[in-house]
């Protein structure tokens, strides 16, 4: 079964391994952020989250896959319109995709988009 996975750039940044189109990963997903996904990249099929930092309920079942493609996410981050409060947010539309053949969380930011995170294709395969 193919998924499409969203992996945080905190994530990566902190403890991530590194990983390659072509690389065997076991990751514990969950449901990912739709509302904040699709803010960025408008309509977008993602089907779950990676977590290694307990953002899910421990008994998650590691999910074992073979990675089939990786896209870098940017996007513009800018104060929230109307809103007087502290902080940057994504800007609505703004995500771009970059095809990479490997991830180890330190992309390049690209003019005023910033480096967010990756969308994964996975391939799962059976526990051996």
């Amino acid at each position: 079964m193919d998924l499409v996975v969203w992996v945080d750039d905190w994530q990566m940044q902190c403890c991530g391994d590194p990983f390659s189109v072509g690389s065997r990963v076991s990751w514990k997903l969950g449901p990912p952020d739709l509302d904040w996904l699709a803010t960025v990249l408008g309509p977008v099929q993602v089907d779950r989250a990676e977590d290694h930092h307990d953002l899910f309920p421990p008994d998650t079942p590691a999910t074992e896959a073979v990675v089939r493609a990786i896209s870098a996410v940017r996007c513009a981050y800018a104060p929230k319109p109307g809103e007087d409060l502290p902080g940057l947010y994504p800007v609505r539309g703004s995500g771009v995709l970059t095809p990479v053949e490997r991830a180890d969380g330190r992309e390049k930011d690209q003019g005023d988009k910033r480096f967010s995170g990756y969308l994964v294709r996975l391939s799962t395969v059976e526990r051996s």
